[in-house]
């Protein structure tokens, strides 16, 4: 990760030995209808049910516009600044991609969601880079099912 992160750092001996470690929730982040629509304009995904809320309230089960799944999941990176430690001696940090990914239950407009984070497992290549697997699920505030669930990897290099 990179200087937004605003928790701790750990070094590679403190991840390996926190494999299995639930490292907590990022703060809560609001998912609102400017947000949507600026999102949808940059994707070029302007479907209704994303960008039309009377329409979506009349013609889908969610009583309104729901946030992109990809939206959603774009959040992650900030939710892991917050959370996720930096690893000492890491030169650069990338998102390496997703072995397991969800998209668990919609984001109504004007919910807010956080990030809860589990260290799956912690691979070190000596001397080159190491693999950080996350356990995540993005929690909708009052609701019983997450948005996401995903098994996440990161890499960073030596």
């Amino acid at each position: 990760m990179d200087e937004q992160n605003t928790h701790s750092r750990a070094t590679l001996e403190d991840m390996q030995q926190r494999v299995g470690t639930d490292f907590g929730s990022s703060a809560w982040m609001l998912i609102d209808q400017p947000m949507i629509d600026s999102f949808a304009k940059l994707t070029f995904d302007e479907y209704f049910i994303h960008t039309d809320p009377e329409r979506a309230k009349r013609e889908t089960p969610h009583g309104g516009t729901i946030a992109h799944g990809f939206l959603t999941l774009s959040l992650l990176a900030q939710m892991a600044y917050q959370v996720c430690p930096l690893v000492e001696g890491t030169k650069s940090g990338v998102n390496y991609g997703f072995n397991r990914l969800r998209f668990v239950a919609a984001v109504p407009s004007g919910k807010r969601v956080r990030g809860h984070f589990k260290l799956k497992a912690f691979d070190l290549q000596p001397g080159t880079r190491w693999t950080a697997t996350w356990e995540v699920s993005v929690e909708i505030e009052g609701a019983d099912k997450p948005a996401i669930v995903a098994e996440w990897l990161n890499a960073g290099f030596l």
